[in-house]
């Protein structure tokens, strides 16, 4: 059986034992059944991970001894900020997880013209606890042990005028560029993804103004979760760690 990989908020050390938070013994305890001897692998967002044997274990608690800890770097070269245009449902659920997994260090969550999403400020904090929750279980399973930020909601030209020395990128039909044309080296990398019905013109040349290279996938129309994953995938094969 595989050991388990959970996520604990507050740094950890060796020779010590602690309280795994709520969600993680509820996880371990309810989910999992684990008891009292088995072994976890825990992570604390610091790039390391330590080994750990439960010594108490129940449905609401779960205690644990850490063993030894190591350096476990899993992060990709290319620093990746991905500006996501909210999408409905689960899609936003899906980009959000493959992006983590695929190698993304920084996701925004946007709002623009033809954003499908309109939610109050209550939801909208809602779903941004849900979103940073998926971003931990991503990183539970791929192996990372660094959590990338998920940073709370903003308007597309807010997130546009940033600027920290990024590369910016806006997937755009007509683009003369593709990524595979794009000069190297690139260290760090802001990737804009419109809405389900595309960015306005307006704002496409708005993103022109904040220095936006326009660039393009290939022939076929994709999905606005197809498009961020293909995107990412292709740009960690030229700059980052695939391939």
């Amino acid at each position: 059986m595989r050991i388990p990989r959970i996520y604990h908020p507050e740094l950890l050390s060796t020779g010590v034992e602690i309280y795994l938070n709520d969600d993680a013994a509820n996880h371990v305890g309810r989910v999992l059944r684990m008891s009292n001897g088995q072994a976890l692998q825990l992570f604390d967002g610091s790039n390391q991970v330590f080994n750990a044997i439960i010594t108490e274990a129940s449905k609401k608690t779960v205690k644990v001894s850490i063993l030894d800890g190591k350096l476990s770097d899993h992060e990709s070269p290319l620093n990746l900020h991905l500006g996501q245009v909210m999408s409905r449902g689960e899609k936003m659920e899906f980009t959000i997880q493959k992006s983590v997994e695929l190698g993304v260090n920084t996701i925004t969550p946007l709002l623009s013209e033809r954003c499908g999403v309109k939610l109050d400020i209550e939801r909208l904090e809602k779903k941004l606890q849900q979103w940073k929750k998926i971003a931990i279980s991503a990183c539970e399973q791929c192996g990372r042990n660094r959590i990338p930020e998920v940073r709370p909601v903003m308007s597309l030209e807010t997130w546009c005028a940033e600027n920290d020395g990024s590369l910016k990128l806006n997937l755009h039909p007509r683009a003369s560029h593709s990524i595979n044309t794009l000069p190297l080296p690139v260290e760090k990398v802001r990737l804009l993804i419109g809405p389900e019905g595309g960015l306005s013109a307006e704002e496409i040349e708005m993103t022109a103004k904040y220095q936006f290279t326009d660039i393009l996938l290939g022939p076929r129309v994709l999905r606005t979760e197809t498009t961020a994953l293909t995107a990412i995938t292709a740009l960690q094969v030229r700059f980052g760690d695939l391939g």
